[in-house]
């Protein structure tokens, strides 16, 4: 079956970095478009990354210049380099897959942490 498997996360203090990596297996990765979301405690999860199968990439406002994200086919892989991190992006960390066609096809991560904090 498919798995999305995210790591990467942690504690880190303001202004430090940390790359989320996101290992996907069960499925043709290179047919999906990938993205990072995140959530805290009673809020709704909201997309922080995008890339598309040609590495078309968006990102959220409040990332942007700050967070990358890329893709490494070969290895089934999605990544999510995270810089000059601030406190407001402490939350749980998603890895999403999705397919559009006649079914859209969704597949969600269990969630990696991040807790940006001195």
């Amino acid at each position: 079956q498919v798995q999305l498997v995210e790591s990467g996360g942690g504690l880190v203090q303001p202004g430090g970095s940390l790359r989320l990596s996101c290992a996907a297996s069960g499925m043709i990765f290179n047919i999906y478009f990938m993205g990072w979301y995140r959530q805290t405690t009673g809020e709704q999860r909201e997309l922080v990354a995008a890339i598309t199968t040609s590495g078309s990439t968006n990102y959220a406002d409040s990332v942007k210049g700050r967070f990358t994200i890329s893709r490494d086919n070969a290895k089934n892989t999605v990544y999510l380099q995270m810089n000059s991190l601030k406190p407001e992006d402490t939350a749980v960390y998603y890895c999403h897959a999705k397919r559009s066609g006649l079914v859209l096809i969704t597949y969600w991560g269990q969630g990696t942490q991040v807790t940006v904090s001195s």
